[in-house]
């Protein structure tokens, strides 16, 4: 048998070659765990204090596990819990900041004023969804939003290569992407040469 067909006969198994290929990158960007943590303790310990302040306003940490039981809230280094936070309020700080973490605040409101109310309660407008089975509702609703960009029954984190990328407020200037980019690094200028025939409207 050739080296070739050998190669060729040799079965590779994928789990194997995948938890190698990640242990290689692992390797190669984080040579150790305390450079992880340096690199990344100042927003882990952002999340943290926005865990304090949800615990000192009665707030609730509802994500759940697999077997049922409550989980969320905690943090070990720069490793942070996927975390729901319920019954925010104005008065906790993640009301206001984004922690840049797996952790989601949930505002409970009246109806849909209040949430339209409470959705533009930030300085800033980057993205935004609504979700709702009604879509001309949600239409309304997405039109009275203060953001650059709204998503209808999908999540915030979207992009496409044409659309005009940018927000309101807090969140930039301008837009990029698409024919919006040209616009925003250019100006647009009219220039006339004139000749004997001109025609005159008067």
């Amino acid at each position: 048998m050739t080296k070739e067909k050998a190669a060729l006969s040799v079965r590779i198994d994928r789990r194997q070659f995948s938890a190698g290929l990640f242990g290689l990158a692992a390797s190669a960007m984080l040579p150790s765990m305390e450079s992880a943590q340096s690199a990344g303790g100042a927003a882990a310990q952002k999340i943290a204090d926005h865990f304090s302040s949800v615990k000192t306003m009665m707030g609730e940490f509802v994500q759940f596990g697999p077997r049922g039981e409550q989980t969320g809230g905690k943090r070990s280094g720069t490793v942070v819990e996927a975390t729901l936070l319920d019954h925010v309020t104005p008065e906790m700080r993640v009301y206001a900041e984004e922690s840049f973490g797996p952790v989601k605040p949930i505002i409970r409101v009246a109806g849909e004023e209040e949430a339209i109310r409470i959705a533009n309660d930030t300085e800033y407008g980057l993205s935004s969804a609504v979700f709702s089975r009604d879509i001309q509702r949600a239409m309304a609703v997405a039109a009275r939003i203060e953001s650059g960009i709204c998503h209808v029954n999908g999540p915030t984190l979207h992009d496409e290569a044409q659309m005009p990328f940018g927000g309101v407020k807090g969140s930039g200037y301008g837009r990029f992407g698409g024919k919006a980019a040209i616009a925003e690094f250019t100006d647009l200028r009219w220039i006339t040469v004139e000749d004997s025939a001109q025609h005159y409207p008067f």
